[in-house]
């Protein structure tokens, strides 16, 4: 990808906590880095370039797909933007490109703001507080949002995160508790839930990926007794980075980097992206929020490393 712009992803922060450090670029609130010493965990890209494939960026608000670009709610049809022309689909919401404000800094944390306004295709009205923090645990992102209008509001979140230990996923150990998968359509769409016993998606309590190709969503996940969910990916060096996220999330979108669309290598980083609901849910109403006129929406999702 050329480089366009030295400010394509906006204004920068940078944290960190001992040996680790977090970049994050106020467009999109992405996490453009994060490294442990001189070793960067994520496949990421330059602060210049538009990066590929939504790398690191917050999403809302819908995650993964709406078919054809179109849904009901409360009674009312709507149309939104086909952002995926080639998939008769509006994908990952509307905040691809949206500069967010950085409103507090801190050596250790950064937050970061947005309110999105009513537009076309999405008449409701979101305020966004997003923070980023770096401790003993790892790295924390929290997301609260606020429905600032004067009606209901259907929302979901979502994270993109690419972690990259090796120079192909091929290597990694994936340890992934979901017992039910989407098989999709050929526009990525879900026709139903099905069980992993016996299929290739089953990656509970661990296994080489291989050559698996995955660009698939799972749901029946297994947590720990405060509901959170932790995604293990392992290289053969014994390095482990884990993917967790809380009881807010209860989806994942697993992809394998199958189809880089910067002409990059492929399969040279994984992306597990935590999920409120699943794809397609403003149509099938799949783990989708409805949000009241003041209410609020906070969830939790994050990373951390072992060697």
């Amino acid at each position: 990808m050329p480089v366009v712009s030295p400010d394509a992803a906006g204004e920068l922060a940078e944290i960190g906590w001992g040996e680790d450090r977090a970049v994050i670029g106020a467009v999109a609130a992405t996490l453009l880095s994060w490294r442990t010493g001189d070793t960067e965990l994520l496949l990421t890209h330059d602060p210049a370039e538009l990066g590929d494939s939504h790398q690191g960026k917050a999403i809302a608000p819908w995650p993964n797909r709406i078919a054809a670009g179109r849904y009901t709610f409360e009674g009312h049809e709507y149309q939104v933007a086909l952002t995926e022309p080639a998939r008769d689909a509006a994908l990952h919401g509307l905040l691809t490109w949206v500069e967010w404000d950085i409103t507090e800094r801190h050596e250790h944390a950064v937050t970061l703001e947005h309110h999105l306004r009513p537009q076309y295709g999405y008449p409701f009205s979101l305020h966004l507080r997003l923070t980023y923090a770096l401790g003993d645990g790892g790295l924390r992102c929290t997301l609260q949002a606020t429905n600032t209008g004067t009606g209901p509001a259907p929302f979901g979140a979502a994270y993109h995160p690419y972690v990259r230990l090796t120079d192909t996923v091929d290597e990694l150990i994936v340890d992934l508790p979901a017992d039910t998968y989407y098989p999709t359509d050929a526009n990525l769409i879900p026709t139903g839930r099905e069980s992993v016993e016996g299929t290739e998606f089953d990656f509970r309590g661990g296994r080489k990926l291989g050559t698996t190709a995955l660009d698939t969503a799972y749901t029946g996940l297994a947590a720990d007794a405060d509901g959170t969910t932790s995604v293990r990916l392992t290289a053969p060096s014994g390095r482990t980075v884990t993917v967790w996220a809380d009881a807010g999330h209860r989806y994942l979108q697993v992809y394998t980097d199958d189809v880089p669309g910067t002409g990059r290598p492929a399969r040279r980083g994984i992306t597990v992206e935590p999920m409120t609901c699943a794809p397609n849910a403003f149509n099938t109403g799949d783990g989708l929020l409805t949000l009241a006129p003041g209410e609020s929406f906070t969830g939790s999702w994050g990373l951390s490393h072992s060697d």
